[in-house]
């Protein structure tokens, strides 16, 4: 998570780019996709989106959808999956893997 966060933005908890917010440059999406995890499980926990700017909330985030998409904890199809949804394509997400892996 810690090299996904200097990639995204640099440890800056209050990065901003476009639509995606925080540490981890998460999504309003991202948010809506953790509450809908969290409502199959029958939690009570809501996200909302001033949390994304929550380093400690934003990597909560992160581990509740990587258990859900990602049950196996692959590291690789964590980060690809990461920055290009559960969807990726490896030829698209290469750039980001090799920033993120030159961090590990």
């Amino acid at each position: 998570m810690n090299a996904i966060i200097q990639v995204e933005s640099g440890g800056n908890r209050l990065a901003r780019n476009g639509n995606q917010c925080g540490a981890m440059q998460i999504t309003p999406i991202c948010v809506a996709e953790c509450n809908k995890i969290l409502q199959k499980r029958k939690s009570k926990l809501r996200y909302n989106l001033a949390d994304r700017f929550n380093v400690q909330k934003s990597k909560e985030m992160f581990l509740l959808i990587q258990s859900y998409h990602n049950p196996g904890n692959d590291v690789e199809k964590a980060i690809r999956s990461w920055n290009g949804g559960a969807k990726y394509s490896v030829r698209g997400t290469q750039r980001y893997f090799e920033k993120v892996m030159s961090y590990l």
